[in-house]
């Protein structure tokens, strides 16, 4: 017997609860209260939405989200091209930036390594990081990766491949809480720990 499909109703909530830290309760409660309260901003959501999935992908030198080729940092020539922060996601590339503390480059990785959940060095472009950090031009790649087990993992596996071809590694110091996400940590003790890397 074919499963009933599900109602508009039904199908937005389901939507809802692909966002992280959503369960079933607040997807419902987010659908009622757009249906009910706040239609014109339902559409906007779903436009804007829309329009983000159709218009915005990765930056070719960074790899991070743009709606060019490349992104705004990347063009952006007064940066110091010798070093090269390495992220987890433009959410930990956002609060580097909001330290002030930071003005090289990045390169965004789009996850951690996880091979449980066949997360493995293709699906977070490690050939393309191995390339844009052997430019000639970048003398440190700084690891921002956060602090659970696959991001220290990550970052050890990094380092490793980037010190057999001579470039200079260096790790977030230990301000950040072991197991702590970079986007939740306050920007102060993230500046801190970028100001304070240590070799890796």
């Amino acid at each position: 017997m074919d499963a009933k499909p599900l109602s508009s109703l039904q199908e937005l909530v389901q939507s809802l609860k692909l966002l992280p830290g959503v369960g079933p309760k607040s997807a419902q409660r987010m659908a009622w209260h757009l249906l009910q309260h706040d239609r014109e901003g339902a559409l906007r959501l779903s436009n804007a939405l829309s329009d983000a999935v159709s218009k915005v992908t990765h930056c070719l030198c960074c790899n991070t989200f743009t709606e060019g080729e490349i992104c705004e940092t990347c063009r952006d020539r007064t940066r110091d091209a010798s070093l090269l922060c390495v992220t987890e996601t433009p959410a930990d590339q956002n609060i580097i930036e909001q330290t002030l503390a930071y003005k090289g480059y990045y390169f965004v990785l789009m996850g951690s390594l996880s091979p449980l959940d066949g997360v493995g060095p293709k699906e977070i472009h490690l050939d393309r990081l191995i390339k844009r950090a052997t430019d000639g031009l970048v003398k440190e790649v700084i690891l921002a990766t956060g602090f659970s087990n696959e991001g220290e993992a990550t970052a050890h596996y990094i380092g490793e491949m980037l010190k057999e071809r001579g470039i200079a590694v260096t790790r977030l110091a230990r301000g950040v809480p072991v197991g702590a996400e970079l986007e939740y940590v306050d920007v102060g003790t993230v500046a801190r720990a970028l100001l304070d890397r240590r070799k890796s």
